[in-house]
């Protein structure tokens, strides 16, 4: 049986997407799941998603990845301290979803969002981070930990150099030499009106927009097939998301 691993892009929410895209792959017990983060967050799934996936990685071998939206979350159940940004990026849906959540579930979540990777390398030297890095050394010697859940650059770079460089070059990015590739959600690819995973040097971006007009993505590393659910405006047509 042919053993995949499989990463998933930027849930916000969206369990009906995800529920959709993940029987797409027609899952077996020798896939790994690997979730860049940000489960939480625009659609009004948030909570019944963190549950679906509680679930999920006890019959499925999964590795999570702590996204800025999960850090919030996390923040806010544990401390009940609500931030007005979170809240307006998305938060309000997550806020809204709790309200019948009894304080045994809220608990159980809170465990989740604890145990989460702020990031994941595999045997093969594949990084998996929700946004990225900016130390030369590698995550692992980052400075600012939030980067984990924010830094942009790393992408950026990515993006930008990709038209400039070959493979083993001097002016090749150092921070992408570290590894074989990297995998990363974060900022959606309808940034730049593509609607599916991206490619920059040897970064993957795996966001494509489930928050706001895309649909959402779930990729085989290793042969790059990837599979998507419909646009989730389009499975919650009475919200928003995080579409203004």
């Amino acid at each position: 049986m042919t053993t995949r691993t499989l990463v998933i892009g930027d849930i916000h929410g969206g369990l009906k997407g995800l529920e959709q895209v993940l029987a797409k792959t027609v899952p077996t017990q020798n896939d790994t799941f690997i979730f860049l983060g940000d489960l939480v967050d625009g659609w009004s799934d948030s909570a019944a998603t963190v549950s679906y996936l509680i679930q999920f990685s006890q019959q499925y071998n999964c590795i999570f990845i702590k996204g800025n939206h999960d850090f919030w979350c996390e923040e806010w159940l544990k401390t009940g301290t609500v931030n007005k940004t979170w809240l307006q990026h998305g938060g309000q849906s997550t806020f809204d979803s709790y309200e019948k959540v009894d304080e045994t579930t809220r608990n159980e979540h809170l465990v989740f969002f604890d145990n989460m990777h702020n990031y994941y390398v595999d045997s093969k030297n594949r990084l998996f981070i929700h946004a990225g890095f900016t130390s030369m050394h590698g995550p692992e010697k980052e400075f600012h930990t939030s980067n984990y859940n924010w830094d942009r650059t790393l992408w950026e770079m990515a993006l930008t150099m990709n038209y400039r460089v070959v493979d083993n070059i001097k002016i090749y990015p150092k921070r992408l030499l570290l590894f074989h590739e990297i995998f990363i959600g974060h900022t959606p690819t309808l940034v730049y009106d593509v609607t599916t995973p991206m490619q920059g040097c040897n970064v993957w971006n795996i966001d494509t927009g489930a928050a706001f007009t895309g649909r959402l993505s779930v990729m085989d590393i290793a042969t790059k097939e990837y599979w998507q659910s419909d646009k989730l405006i389009d499975l919650y047509p009475n919200e928003k998301g995080r579409n203004k």
